[in-house]
């Protein structure tokens, strides 16, 4: 049996989630970065009791990259399946982490798998194979993604159930980070005062603002004995920016509220 790992429902996205695979239909989830998207399709491939395939995509991934490949083992010629051939064999759900990253000749290759076919080419099999039971694609992208300045295409888009994700409201957000980190309540709202000042001052220019995964990782580091202003800084201020008088900015904010 598969353990769920802990997810925090926001809104109806469990159940949007579960009735875009019972019809099968791809889903997509959009929201900025650290927000909770991985964390959700972990849970939901466990509550579905299926095996989960997770493809970080990037500008250098290659669609044979992803689909397979023949490789050389010893005296022999064989074949090796990429991620997305073995979740569609197998039926998982296959999550493509930040897709809008990834290369052209990748999404094309996906685009019969999110629509009513359900299949995946395989050119250097010169093999069609239909989708086994149980597969689902997911896929997520960061809409505000500032850095790369990438959009997907609205013929990828309009393949997909599409569920909206944010960061939390400010007592959710505080439950979240006390669970998922161990600290104190109280701590956890701290925590999340700041980050919810420091996600309203657009002046900073941060390319990424504070996220919810910023705040656990600073509360573990709490739990684990480091005073809290110097996990803030460590955890939070330093991984968002490398400029100093942005960082000074920040860990001023971090000492009024922590």
């Amino acid at each position: 049996m598969i353990a769920t790992p802990y997810y925090r429902e926001v809104g109806d996205e469990i159940r949007t989630f579960c009735a875009a695979d019972q019809v099968g239909s791809p889903i997509l989830l959009k929201g900025p970065t650290g927000c909770g998207k991985s964390r959700f399709v972990e849970a939901m491939a466990a509550r579905l009791r299926r095996p989960l395939v997770t493809v970080a995509c990037n500008d250098e991934t290659s669609a044979h990259d992803l689909v397979g490949r023949w490789l050389v083992k010893g005296g022999d010629t064989v074949w090796q399946d990429g991620p997305v051939t073995r979740a569609v064999r197998t039926g998982a759900v296959l999550y493509l982490d930040e897709v809008a990253e990834a290369r052209e000749d990748v999404i094309v290759v996906l685009h019969p798998l999110a629509d009513h076919r359900r299949q995946l080419h395989v050119d250097r099999l010169d093999l069609t194979l239909t989708a086994a039971p149980g597969f689902l694609l997911v896929a997520s992208f960061n809409p505000g993604y500032r850095r790369g300045l990438r959009e997907l295409k609205p013929s990828t888009r309009q393949r997909f159930v599409a569920i909206d994700f944010d960061y939390p409201g400010e007592a959710v957000e505080a439950e979240i980070v006390a669970a998922e980190s161990g600290i104190e309540p109280a701590m956890a709202r701290r925590l999340v005062a700041v980050a919810i000042k420091i996600r309203k001052l657009e002046e900073l220019g941060l390319a990424e603002t504070v996220s919810t995964r910023l705040l656990v990782a600073a509360g573990k580091l709490i739990a684990a004995g480091v005073p809290p202003r110097r996990a803030c800084a460590a955890a939070v201020a330093a991984p968002l920016t490398d400029d100093g008088e942005t960082a000074r900015a920040l860990r001023d904010l971090i000492d009024l509220g922590i």
